[in-house]
């Protein structure tokens, strides 16, 4: 699939590269594409012959970007995200991982904020300019970011900082006052669409065996993702699209069965991230508001359809129960990524479920 920049990027590209500022924070909830977005302000700055619209894509420093391998860009992640985007570790990090003497970290480390600082200093590779790139930002614990606090307000020389993170409230306000803030564009529906169906007519071209995902099913996966196109994308390059759209459709009913298969094969975050659209799906409807991530018939007992067999008749849920449920799960979420036994979680979490939908 093609690596431009979606349109609402591509705006909010122009933009930022109009104004001045050595240190930025890209804002916004998952999904509307921070890192897209800070990685192309940071391939533009870097640029040798960049435009209106951002980096050239043509020039020794765009291709050092695109390969990972740009001496003026410092890519600060957790080394989970690093592995799993292909961004090189220093050496002694990847002998670490590579010894299995440790696992990789899910937070920013403050050995490598200490690396980031010294960078900074070091003398350009090329160019005039040297960019610390920081995402997700809230990975930065308090001694982490307060590693990066000095340099990030008065940068030696030509340096300069974008963080991006999907949780703005957990950065530092000390972090945050030191940077201009930029809050990502949400793009309607419809664009975000659009775009997704781009890419899949263009992977289809690319690939003669591969057909273009169906519209329908491009609106369930968006819908699921709450709109969020990025989020979306990841379920089009994750397994078959139809059938991750079949099983999102079937999953609320699942669910309500206490069927644990509906979830068998995801990491608990990501299943606690769909029981909890469901929960607010779920109360949406009892209120008579519109669901955001499921259709209204995909909803078990939802005011639009009769009562099952055996049940009382009620219409769902009361809304006693949602909320019950919703604070148990929001509970949940604090400890989802602990090292807890996966299967036993997904037990836990889908009995809970089940109890909440059937109105207990």
């Amino acid at each position: 699939m093609s690596n431009a920049l979606a349109p609402w990027l591509q705006k909010q590209l122009t933009t930022l590269l109009r104004q001045r500022g050595h240190a930025w924070v890209l804002t916004g909830p998952s999904g509307l594409g921070q890192f897209d977005l800070a990685l192309a302000l940071a391939r533009a700055w870097l640029c040798d012959q960049p435009g209106e619209q951002g980096a050239c894509g043509q020039c020794d420093s765009c291709h050092a970007v695109d390969v990972h391998t740009h001496a003026d860009l410092c890519m600060l992640m957790p080394e989970t995200l690093s592995l799993a985007l292909g961004w090189p570790l220093d050496e002694k990090t990847q002998d670490d991982l590579d010894s299995k003497k440790r696992k990789p970290s899910k937070e920013i480390k403050v050995d490598a904020a200490r690396e980031a600082v010294s960078f900074t200093q070091f003398t350009r590779s090329r160019g005039s300019t040297k960019v610390v790139l920081v995402y997700p930002a809230e990975r930065m614990n308090g001694i982490t970011a307060n590693t990066l606090l000095k340099t990030l307000e008065e940068p030696p020389g030509q340096v300069r900082f974008i963080l991006a993170t999907e949780a703005a409230q957990q950065l530092l306000p000390t972090i945050r006052s030191r940077c201009q803030s930029h809050t990502m564009t949400w793009p309607d529906f419809d664009e975000g669409l659009n775009w997704l169906q781009a890419l899949s007519a263009e992977a289809a071209a690319m690939d003669k065996k591969a057909t273009p995902v169906a519209a329908a099913d491009l609106r369930i996966l968006l819908a699921a993702a709450g709109g969020r196109p990025s989020d979306a994308l990841a379920w089009l390059r994750e397994g078959d699209p139809q059938e991750s759209a079949r099983r999102w459709q079937a999953l609320p009913k699942a669910i309500a069965r206490g069927d644990v298969s509906a979830l068998s094969d995801w990491a608990p975050p990501q299943a606690l991230d769909a029981l909890q659209k469901l929960c607010h799906d779920m109360w949406a409807s009892q209120v008579g508001a519109r669901p955001r991530f499921f259709s209204e018939q995909d909803l078990p007992l939802s005011r639009a359809q009769p009562a099952d067999k055996g049940h009382s008749g009620a219409a769902g849920p009361s809304l006693l129960a949602l909320a019950n449920w919703a604070k148990e799960l929001a509970t949940s979420a604090k400890t989802v990524e602990h090292p807890y036994n996966a299967g036993l979680m997904l037990e836990a979490l889908v009995s809970r479920a089940q109890l909440a939908l059937n109105g207990r």
